[in-house]
């Protein structure tokens, strides 16, 4: 029995810390926001204001009869070229992509499509450092249990304890 509870706290404990740990959950862009993956919408312009980082989502919403997403290299994408691509998204016309690694993505669409403006070209750069802990607020004392993440970490340890010491609530 003391074994099961051992297990169930590192597991807990895994979980937790592991959930702590990460950074803020990777962001998800529909590409072309509510316009969607379509053809007379300027992406160019669509991600002129957007930054890009690894780990990261692109969403790719389209009619799946008319249009496909397919990641292509940079001569492809300036010439679009649809007949040799890297990956084909096209799965339902409501396609993920994640972008893996800091380098320049091209993406189109096949058919013609890419010459009525269906490319998409953006540079996704490395995670950006976390930011420095804030300071502490002027009234509260430098051991005060404020922020969410210390006090998900001190109902662990609450949790963990009443799990290994058999106290039942």
């Amino acid at each position: 029995m003391m074994r099961i509870r051992m297990v169930t706290v590192t597991v807990v404990v895994v979980v937790v810390v592991g959930f702590l740990t990460t950074s803020a959950a990777a962001k998800l862009h529909k590409v072309g926001d509510e316009q969607g993956w379509n053809p007379n919408v300027n992406y160019t312009q669509w991600s002129a204001d957007k930054e890009f980082y690894v780990g990261e989502w692109l969403i790719f919403n389209f009619d799946k009869r008319y249009y496909t997403a397919l990641e292509v290299n940079k001569t492809s994408f300036d010439n679009c070229n649809d007949k040799v691509f890297i990956t084909n998204i096209t799965h339902g016309g409501r396609d993920v992509f994640e972008l893996k690694e800091a380098r320049p993505y091209y993406f189109l669409s096949s058919g013609g499509y890419c010459y009525h403006g269906m490319k998409l070209a953006l540079v996704v750069q490395e995670q950006p450092p976390l930011a420095p802990a804030q300071a502490p607020a002027l009234n509260a004392s430098p051991n005060s249990l404020t922020s969410c993440s210390q006090i998900s970490i001190l109902s662990l340890i609450v949790v963990s304890f009443a799990l290994v010491t058999n106290f039942s609530w």
